[in-house]
């Protein structure tokens, strides 16, 4: 699938860009929002162990996580999701939802939609020099301050054990 994908987006729209540094995991953009019209965004997150991001709201798209590797617990609502790879969880729009990697490392494909939520990303990113370099450094408090503009917000702290 990914192969006929590919035929459609051009090397103009950021597809397969290299990685970046977000909130202190490396990520890529696989599908931008350019290369669907607009119906959804793809992204790679790779994270280690204690990784999680704050408890947050989408208030313009809905989530979709699939776990390539790794085990991640997935927070939706008031349900708790551990899961393993191959397995997928949802967070829709307008439900907190967040997660915390268990295992040493994790890799996971998110599919945003509609998309537009990847600029807010990419915007925030600091780009990677080498796949083994520790995580950029980063302002937790312009990122999320720069989140309004995508109608994502914060509704608590990051998840723990």
């Amino acid at each position: 699938m990914t192969e006929n994908l590919s035929a459609t987006i051009s090397s103009d729209d950021g597809a397969g860009q290299d990685p970046f540094w977000f909130l202190g995991g490396r990520v890529r953009l696989l599908v931008p929002g350019a290369s669907t019209g607009g119906a959804l965004s793809v992204m790679e997150f790779n994270d280690t162990k204690g990784h999680a991001t704050p408890l947050h709201i989408h208030d313009g798209e809905d989530e979709v996580w699939i776990v390539l590797d790794g085990e991640i617990s997935f927070f939706v609502g008031d349900k708790r999701y551990d899961l393993g790879a191959g397995a997928v969880a949802h967070g829709p729009r307008g439900v907190p939802h967040g997660y915390l990697v268990r295992s040493p490392r994790s890799r996971m494909a998110v599919a945003f939609g509609p998309s537009g939520i990847e600029g807010w990303f990419t915007s925030n990113g600091s780009p990677v020099s080498h796949v083994d370099d520790a995580p950029a450094a980063f302002d937790l408090g312009t990122i999320v301050a720069s989140a309004e503009a995508y109608r994502l917000r914060v509704a608590g702290p990051p998840p723990t054990e």
